[in-house]
C-alpha cells in the first residue's frame, strides 16, 4: 500500500514538473517573441513616415526581427478606433509554441508516461498474484478450494487447472471430513452406469496424483486398495 501511495506521489509530481516546465518555456519563449515584435515594430514606424501598412512595411518589419523564425509568421495590425496611428504586432499561439524549447518538457513528458506505464503493470501483477478471497473456502494442505466460483488454488493465489474429472473428484474428498472416500463411493458419483470403472479410476488417480502434489502439500493414498484418502505430506 505504501509502495502504491509512493508510486502515485510520483506520478503525479512528474505530471506536475513537467507541465510547469512546458508552461514554464512558452511563457518565456513569449515574453522574448513579444520584445522582439515590439522591438521591430518601434524601429519600423520610425522610419515609415505614412499611416499606412503596406507590404514594404511588412517587409521592413521582418527585416527588423531578430528571432528569424519569426520573419514571415507575425502579423501587423492597425487600431482605427482612436485618432492616433496605433499599430500593434502580433503571433499566433502555435507559432510561440514551436519556437518554445520544449525538450525538456517532452523528456518528462516521456518520464512520465513510462512511470504511469509502470505503476499499472505493478499493479495488474499484484492484482493477478493476489489470493481471491471468498465467503466460503476450504483450506487443506496448502490447497484451497471457494465454494462461490468452484475453483482450486494454491498457496500463491493462482488457480489450479483441473479436468472436470479431477475437479469433481477433488470436491468430493474436500466435501468429506476425514477426505476420505471408498471407491464404491467415488463410482457411484462419477461413474453409476458403469459396470467396472476400477482401470478408469486408477488412470484418474494417477493423473491427479502430480497435479495436487505440485500445487499443494497434499498427496494422494491408496486404503487397503478399497480407498482413497486425501493426506498432508
Amino acid at each position: 500500500m505504501k509502495q502504491q501511495r509512493f508510486a502515485n506521489i510520483v506520478l503525479l509530481a512528474l505530471i506536475i514538473v513537467s507541465s510547469l516546465t512546458c508552461f514554464g518555456s512558452y511563457k518565456l519563449t513569449s515574453q522574448m517573441v513579444s520584445e522582439d515584435m515590439d522591438r521591430a515594430l518601434a524601429l519600423t514606424l520610425k522610419q515609415q513616415h505614412s499611416n499606412v501598412i503596406s507590404q514594404d512595411t511588412i517587409r521592413t518589419f521582418n527585416s527588423h526581427l531578430q528571432i528569424v523564425e519569426l520573419r514571415g509568421k507575425a502579423t501587423l495590425a492597425v487600431d482605427t478606433r482612436g485618432q492616433k496611428f496605433k499599430a500593434y504586432a502580433h503571433c499566433s499561439e502555435a507559432t510561440i509554441f514551436s519556437l518554445s524549447d520544449q525538450r525538456p518538457a517532452t523528456i518528462l513528458c516521456v518520464l512520465t508516461g513510462l512511470w504511469a506505464i509502470l505503476i499499472w503493470y505493478r499493479r495488474h501483477q499484484t492484482i493477478s498474484s493476489t489470493p481471491i478471497v471468498s465467503s466460503q473456502i476450504s483450506s487443506f494442505g496448502g490447497l484451497t478450494y471457494s465454494e462461490d466460483d468452484g475453483h482450486f488454488f494454491a498457496a500463491d493465489g493462482k488457480q489450479v487447472k483441473l479436468t472436470p474429472m479431477q475437479h469433481h473428484l477433488m470436491e468430493m474428498f474436500f466435501h468429506t471430513p476425514s477426505h476420505s472416500l471408498t471407491k464404491t463411493e467415488i463410482y457411484d458419483a462419477l461413474w453409476p452406469k458403469k459396470p467396472d470403472a476400477s482401470e478408469t479410476l486408477y488412470t484418474l488417480i494417477k493423473r491427479l496424483k502430480p497435479v495436487i502434489e505440485q500445487h499443494s502439500d497434499l498427496k494422494i493414498e491408496s486404503d487397503r486398495s478399497k480407498a482413497y484418502q486425501l493426506r498432508v505430506k
